[in-house]
Parts: C-alpha cells; sequence; structure tokens
C-alpha cells in the first residue's frame, strides 16, 4: 500500500533541509518533493499495511527536528 504524508515548516529553507535530509535517509526508501509555496514536504513510500507504521514515525520526528508538522 501506498502512503503519503505532508509536512509545513516555518521557512522554505527549513523544508529544504528537510529534503536534503531525506536524500540520505536510510530508515526507508522515501520519495519526497516541495510543494506549495516551498515551505512544505510531500512524502510517498509503500508501507505493508501490517502493524505499526514504524516510517511514520520516523518521518515525524525528523520533521520535528526541523520544526515541521504534518498536514
Amino acid at each position: 500500500m501506498q502512503s503519503e504524508i505532508s509536512y509545513r515548516f516555518e521557512r522554505a529553507q527549513l523544508a529544504n533541509r528537510f529534503l536534503n535530509e531525506l536524500k540520505h535517509w536510510t530508515v526507508a526508501d522515501v520519495k519526497a518533493k516541495l510543494f506549495h509555496n516551498s515551505d512544505a514536504v510531500k512524502i510517498t513510500y509503500e508501507f505493508d499495511g501490517k502493524g505499526f507504521d514504524y516510517t511514520c514515525s520516523e518521518l515525524d520526528d525528523l520533521a520535528h527536528k526541523f520544526g515541521g508538522e504534518e498536514i
């Protein structure tokens, strides 16, 4: 199952830092891109639908590090 999650940041610079961190992220294979005037990042990834979604949890933690909120 393909999952999608988006995060908004206070500034485009923080969104870019988050996006760059995801380019070298080893937790899971994710696809990410900027959107909404470059202050948000949309992420897609595969989730097997079984149990807890650890990828989502890790993404939340990483976004929080850059001041991002899920939208």
